[in-house]
């Protein structure tokens, strides 16, 4: 490979390095409708979309939850889980077990550093 092929693929390599860097419009949307609490120690990610929530839960599981109407606080629901909450202040309630776990320590996500 010549000189000035060697330094034209260095060049496109690094102005795709630096492209992947950057987070995409979609990625910055995603976050600001993202928090992230502990349930039981472990992180919990919650993105809130247009009448769903969707979850990543401490084992890599996917959960979506429905959207119900509640005059009080934000309410979301699949007939087994139902997250509950007003602010930053939300608990999971496991209708399976019966079980209301507080989540603590929410927060909005933010993306990683570049």
């Amino acid at each position: 490979m010549t000189g000035f092929r060697l330094g034209c693929v260095l060049a496109a390599a690094i102005t795709l390095a630096g492209c992947a860097d950057k987070a995409s419009k979609e990625e910055l949307e995603a976050a600001k409708n993202t928090i992230v609490c502990h349930l039981n120690g472990e992180r919990l990610v919650i993105r809130f979309d247009i009448g769903e929530a969707r979850m990543l839960m401490p084992g890599g599981d996917r959960i979506v939850l429905y959207q119900v109407q509640s005059v009080e606080a934000l309410r979301y629901s699949n007939g087994d889980l139902e997250l509950r909450g007003k602010g930053t202040e939300f608990s999971l309630i496991d209708h399976r077990t019966a079980v209301q776990a507080p989540l603590t320590d929410c927060a909005p996500y933010s993306l990683p550093k570049q």
